[in-house]
């Protein structure tokens, strides 16, 4: 799991923009970059160069979705032996991972705490337990709680608490039986975070 010393909402205000790492928090008023907030703190950046801006963006991909530069640059290579725009199946890929599947189907506040249910045992893939946070998920996979372990009332109330939290079109979720099906890959279209990522193909092709 990808650890980062500074304080979350620190890095939020340096990208200028919620990543989300904080869960329940960010959604609230009480998040720095909320605009209800009367005085919103950016950390203002000096003008960078090409290359800074091609590190900014990998950066805050990382961040978002929690891995590390090995694990990243993985995603990378995989993505340009892939049929297509490489930088769009990049975050393909990313968004593939069994961490933000359980995070996007509400079973989590945050990726962080999606991640923790994953490597503690508490999600199945198919019927069979997968520890594996970074695991890639195929279309036709089914996601599920394991039954009867401490995870289930977690989930569940996770669930109520982000009712309003809509389910993206290439998932399906059944709440009763706590599992969720894949059902095609995500469109660039339908990934939450800005990001110019042509500058991060840019930053591993020098």
């Amino acid at each position: 799991m990808a650890r980062y010393i500074k304080p979350l909402c620190k890095i939020c205000r340096k990208y200028g923009e919620k990543l989300y790492l904080k869960g329940k928090r960010c959604e609230t008023d009480k998040c720095p970059l909320d605009p209800r907030r009367k005085k919103i703190r950016i950390i203002r950046r000096k003008e960078t160069s090409e290359y800074g801006r091609q590190l900014r963006e990998k950066n805050k991909v990382k961040i978002f979705y929690g891995v590390l530069e090995r694990q990243f640059k993985r995603y990378f290579e995989m993505a340009k032996k892939m049929k297509g725009t490489t930088g769009e199946i990049l975050l393909q890929l990313l968004e593939r991972r069994l961490d933000n599947v359980v995070y996007k189907l509400n079973f989590a506040h945050s990726r962080r705490m999606a991640r923790q249910i994953v490597s503690h045992g508490g999600i199945l893939v198919n019927g069979k337990k997968v520890d594996r946070p970074g695991y890639l998920v195929e279309v036709g996979d089914v996601i599920s709680v394991k039954p009867n372990s401490r995870h289930e009332k977690l989930v569940r109330k996770c669930l109520e608490e982000r009712e309003d939290k809509l389910i993206p079109a290439w998932l399906a979720l059944d709440k009763e039986k706590l599992e969720g099906r894949v059902l095609r890959f995500p469109t660039r279209e339908e990934v939450s975070i800005q990001v110019d990522e042509q500058l991060i193909v840019n930053y591993y092709s020098k």
